[in-house]
């Protein structure tokens, strides 16, 4: 069923809906100069996002809650075969099979509530209050059915196997629940990160366990759930090479996951195809217009090899627009402003003059070049307790050079430096000293985006409570001068690295919100919060991949080896026979040097 021709047109808000003008209470204030209204003291601004529409975006898109809504609205009113081709202007599906069956099976529960909630194109910018009861209640219902029970088993596995306590794997697990950038970004943004979370949490405890088929099950769901989980997939993918080909070679376990891979992923996209081709048994056909801007390339590419009555023609078109939906190739190097190489840059030196195909290619290289020391230290050393850290790693890597990164990507490089909290010294000074810092700059580089959802005092009340809750700066300096830095020996360029940094965020703060930008250059200090983040985020990229190499003994090894080959080289020359001086020769250099020769 095509998507109306009639532009957009916001639904008309009823009564019931509409914020009133002035509080009775005198909760919000009226400022002059802004022209707008103001909450009253803190707890009113606390709620103060809650007041109207969720997100503040402007119509027509209303933000990822109208997103992930309308979702809702079109797999549970449309045929499964248009899913993918309905009106892909609006916030079309752009996420893997998974999160269309998760948005199809949230849609039919609430639609038993109210079936206005859902209703096609009908239903577009509403605002009711219940649901976004309804819509927020299925965020923390999803996390505490995939995200906490993951986290709570990984860690307690891991506490086991490093011989950590109890005591200290719950403060652990704390700490990662209470992680602010997730927290503001599904609960407050809106989004189901959580989920896709959770099936990577879950592929690593399985990893723990030695469990290879279940850590490949869960991954790939992972995989189907959101696409950003391809962050971790090299690194996966050579730990798995690794354990199969070390210390020796072991075919069933390779043809084991190999077939248990390819399962996982036909069945996460078997109810689309099958759909489709009931969808066409019924003579229900996709809308597909070959000069819309959003055609499927892919499948035109192999159009003129098989026929439009033909089985494969439904399945192969599903198939293509699916893929071409959820990687978009076609769009630019970066998502709005985010801190990463290619937006830093792009401050600096404009990129989009450059052809995309160029930028394409420079791209991929330049992130496999990030990734590759990662999945070589990975496939060559398999250990169980170096999987996070080359799942960190590579998942920097990608946030840094990939194609089409958004700001909230940063959870993905988040969550394995965040589990390490768990392990053996994960709440000692210097792990917690860089899990906290990387855990605060992320979510300062997340403030412009909060900021414009009206999210400001969410973000400061959970960033600083985080960070007194774990010691860090600013709310304690304890962490870089107290006697706990002292005794771990806490390096000073380590504390001065994160101090400025901390400096640097507290001073954007004051400025962002003091001191007007010049003229002509509005977005000046988004443009500064991209640059110091960016910086940043590369320092996080080669702490943890030193850190992988370290904790791998590869440079132990390698230096091993370069002081016996020296040695080795020293025995061969004093083995060797000296070759006698002939008079005649030693004579003559004697002459030359002005010292007369020695009587034999």
């Amino acid at each position: 069923m095509p998507a109306p021709p009639s532009p957009f047109k916001s639904r008309k808000k009823r009564k019931g809906d509409s914020p009133p003008t002035i509080s009775s209470n005198e909760l919000a204030r009226q400022d002059k100069k802004a022209s707008a209204q103001s909450p009253a003291f803190p707890l009113v601004a606390f709620f103060w996002p809650a007041r109207k529409n969720t997100s503040q975006w402007s119509p027509p898109l209303h933000g990822d809650f109208e997103a992930q809504r309308h979702w809702m609205e079109i797999t549970t009113q449309l045929p499964i075969s248009e899913w993918y081709f309905y009106d892909l202007r609006y916030w079309g599906l752009d996420y893997p099979p998974l999160t269309a069956y998760h948005s199809w099976l949230l849609g039919k529960i609430g639609s038993l509530f109210s079936s206005t909630w859902f209703a096609l194109y009908t239903s577009r910018g509403i605002e009711e209050q219940l649901l976004k009861v309804f819509m927020r209640a299925t965020v923390i219902t999803s996390e505490y059915v995939v995200y906490i029970p993951a986290a709570i088993i990984f860690n307690r596995k891991l506490a086991q196997q490093r011989g950590v306590s109890k005591w200290e794997s719950s403060i652990a697990l704390t700490a990662i629940l209470m992680q602010p950038a997730t927290i503001l970004i599904d609960h407050a943004h809106f989004q189901y990160n959580t989920v896709m979370l959770g099936f990577v949490v879950a592929s690593m405890s399985s990893l723990l366990s030695d469990r290879y088929m279940w850590a490949c099950v869960f991954f790939v769901s992972a995989l189907c759930f959101k696409q950003m989980a391809l962050y971790y997939a090299p690194a996966m993918f050579a730990y798995l090479i690794g354990v199969c080909l070390l210390p020796k070679p072991h075919i069933g376990r390779f043809m084991g996951i190999a077939i248990v891979t390819i399962l996982s992923f036909a069945l996460m996209f078997a109810p689309l195809l099958l759909g489709a081709l009931y969808d066409s048994y019924r003579g229900i056909s996709p809308p597909l217009d070959i000069k819309d801007r959003e055609v499927n390339p892919l499948f035109f590419e192999i159009l003129p090899y098989i026929g439009s009555n033909s089985y494969f023609y439904s399945l192969l078109l599903q198939l293509t627009q699916s893929i071409h939906r959820i990687f978009p190739f076609a769009r630019g190097l970066f998502e709005d402003k985010v801190a990463n190489v290619w937006c830093a840059i792009h401050t600096l030196h404009k990129l989009n003059t450059y052809p995309i195909p160029l930028l394409q290619r420079v791209s991929l290289l330049a992130t496999f070049v990030a990734i590759l020391p990662a999945c070589m230290t990975i496939s060559t050393s398999p250990r169980k307790e170096l999987m996070p850290w080359a799942l960190a790693s590579s998942a920097w890597g990608f946030f840094l050079c990939s194609f089409q990164v958004h700001e909230k990507s940063v959870l993905l490089p988040l969550l394995p430096m965040t589990m390490m909290l768990g392990g053996d010294g994960g709440l000692g000074v210097e792990m917690r000293a860089w899990v906290g810092w990387a855990n605060m700059l992320a979510v300062w580089t997340l403030f412009p985006l909060l900021k414009r959802d009206e999210l400001r005092v969410p973000y400061f009340v959970l960033s600083l409570l985080w960070a007194y809750l774990m010691g860090l700066p600013p709310t304690n300096l304890d962490l870089y001068f107290g006697k706990e830095a002292r005794k771990s020996g806490t390096r000073l360029s380590t504390g001065a690295l994160h101090l400025g940094f901390y400096g640097v965020m507290v001073g954007w703060h004051f400025a962002e919100a003091f001191i007007e930008t010049p003229k002509g250059k509005p977005d000046l200090w988004v443009v500064l919060n991209v640059m110091v983040g960016a910086a940043g985020f590369g320092i996080c990229y080669l702490w943890c991949t030193w850190q992988l190499l370290l904790r791998s003994d590869i440079l132990q090894e390698w230096f091993e080896f370069r002081v016996e080959m020296s040695k080795e080289k020293n025995r061969e020359e004093e083995k060797r026979p000296s070759t006698p001086i002939p008079n005649g020769s030693r004579a003559k250099r004697s002459l030359r040097s002005g010292k007369t020769p020695k009587k034999s």
